[in-house]
């Protein structure tokens, strides 16, 4: 396997890296729940299966070995829902492009308020991931083509002005 360019981190930020209070506050703060699971064991509401994170209604589970990105990105779909359409997610949250570009956009945002975590690092992490946009990097896309998400998070009230 080819090593990462040299701009890009050699290895995948995983939760087991950061602070779990920190990432259990930040998500707490937008009703969410942060569950831990066991090293091996299956996690709920996993889409892609392990590592990737799960989500059921307000809860997200995640093993030492989950992604951060995955963490935030699952995380956000949830944020991104109404509570009525919250309560009933099991695995699968997404219900159209504008409301995943949503999600992309903020968890890049969120990723800005995790301390040891940080924007960039989280965007180098989607890039070599396998995160793919039409600008060649989740950095471009952010920062020149994200304007429809951005907007969808404003019109909802879930980006502050001063995130903007």
């Amino acid at each position: 396997m080819p090593l990462p360019p040299s701009n890009e981190p050699a290895t995948i930020l995983c939760v087991g890296d950061i602070a779990w209070d920190d990432a259990a506050a930040l998500l707490a703060r937008h009703g969410l729940r942060l569950n831990r699971v066991d090293d091996g064991q299956k996690i709920p509401g996993s889409y892609w299966g392990e590592p990737e994170a799960g989500i059921i209604a307000t809860d997200v589970y995640v093993r030492a070995d989950t992604p951060v990105h995955s963490m935030l990105h699952e995380a956000c779909h949830l944020i991104v829902l109404p509570p009525e359409r919250r309560a009933l997610v099991h695995t699968d949250a997404t219900d159209s492009v504008p409301e995943e570009d949503a999600t992309c956009y903020l968890q890049i945002v969120l990723a800005g308020q995790l301390p040891g975590v940080g924007s960039a690092r989280l965007m180098a992490d989607m890039d070599a991931w396998g995160y793919t946009y039409r600008l060649g990097s989740t950095r471009a896309w952010f920062e020149q083509d994200a304007d429809d998400a951005k907007q969808w998070l404003v019109e909802r009230d879930l980006l502050a002005p001063s995130l903007l």
